[in-house]
């Protein structure tokens, strides 16, 4: 159970003002140690923003050093998740993708779009009290998102959108790790008319371009966490091109793919109707919370490499069949 994790990271970006102490303050009280978390404040043109990057240590991941022996039937070569064998557990991503927690001060309080960031965090501090309490994960987590209380908000159909004060290219700089060897992008995504519940979905799997099948071990542990028949999203090849080349986006939700070659998996908290994103009162923290489980079990599962994002084999036949699909990481060619 989440709810205090997430009623207490709501209270601490429910504010016109973030400072970097404070968050650190906040993390470091659950456990998290100093040299495992960064903030850095960046300012752009359209404002400036607070990245939060944070490090939780596994029992085996990669900062810790080995993996307790090899898992049962492991040979030399790749593992069932596709990596090459390696001393240390899987490193999970973890990135809560949004334009702003806040639209001040054309809105006051949270916006939805404080989702992803709500979500990420949250999950970072459940993580970490559950290693304070002895209960350590095998993999190192990365967790990363930025906050900023005053973002600029823009026209989108169906409904507005929240604007980002820094680009999706600094973004992803502060956010997608080298070392996440799998990322799981949340974000709200209520401004639309294809998605039609109140909960969360998660999207295919996205690697160097390929719209993959959606990962069974990922729909499991959705089941299980809801309780529910899982949902999965739509994406398209405009939601997997990168921002700026004048071309319709779901939402950013899918953009940390077109940094990386790790597999990317999209969680959307939604709801049956379009919701803007700079709308306030609008954050359902039942709906948040039970993201929350399903990041943390996905991280449990990860790490100790019970997970697979993508089946290896069939991406690598993909590749021999069709070639790369990597140059829509990229704005194209150029008019």
């Amino acid at each position: 159970m989440s709810f205090k994790q997430v009623i207490e990271v709501y209270e601490l970006l429910d504010t016109p003002v973030i400072k970097g102490d404070e968050i650190k303050e906040f993390f470091l009280k659950r456990g998290i140690d100093e040299s495992e978390i960064e903030t850095r404040k960046i300012k752009e043109d359209k404002g400036e923003t607070e990245f939060v990057k944070i490090t939780i240590r596994g029992k085996n991941g990669m900062l810790t050093g080995r993996k307790e022996g090899k898992l049962k039937g492991e040979k030399e070569g790749k593992s069932e998740l596709g990596r090459s064998n390696t001393d240390h557990a899987p490193t999970l991503g973890i990135i809560g993708r949004l334009g702003g927690i806040g639209a001040r001060p054309h809105k006051i309080g949270l916006v939805s779009d404080a989702d992803g960031a709500i979500t990420a965090l949250a999950a970072a501090a459940k993580i970490a009290v559950m290693r304070k309490k002895g209960d350590v994960l095998k993999g190192d987590v990365v967790i990363a998102t930025h906050l900023c209380p005053s973002s600029p908000i823009i026209p989108h159909e169906p409904v507005p959108f929240m604007d980002s004060p820094v680009s999706i290219e600094t973004m992803n700089k502060y956010e997608v790790d080298e070392r996440m060897e799998a990322i799981l992008s949340i974000d709200t995504t209520k401004g639309n008319r294809v998605i039609n519940c109140r909960v969360f979905a998660i999207s295919p799997t996205l690697k160097d371009g390929y719209i993959l099948r959606v990962s069974e071990d990922l729909l499991d542990i959705m089941q299980i966490v809801t309780g529910k028949l899982p949902v999965v999203f739509p994406i398209t090849t405009q939601d997997i091109t990168p921002y700026g080349n004048e071309i319709y986006h779901l939402n950013s939700i899918m953009q940390p793919a077109t940094a990386t070659s790790a597999p990317v998996v999209g969680v959307a908290i939604t709801t049956e109707v379009p919701v803007p994103g700079c709308a306030t009162g609008a954050n359902h923290t039942v709906d948040i919370e039970m993201a929350v489980r399903f990041v943390v079990e996905v991280a449990k599962a990860y790490g100790e490499e019970k997970c697979s994002f993508y089946d290896e084999k069939e991406f690598q036949r993909l590749i021999s069949l069709y070639g790369s699909l990597e140059h829509l990481k990229t704005h194209g060619k150029k008019s």
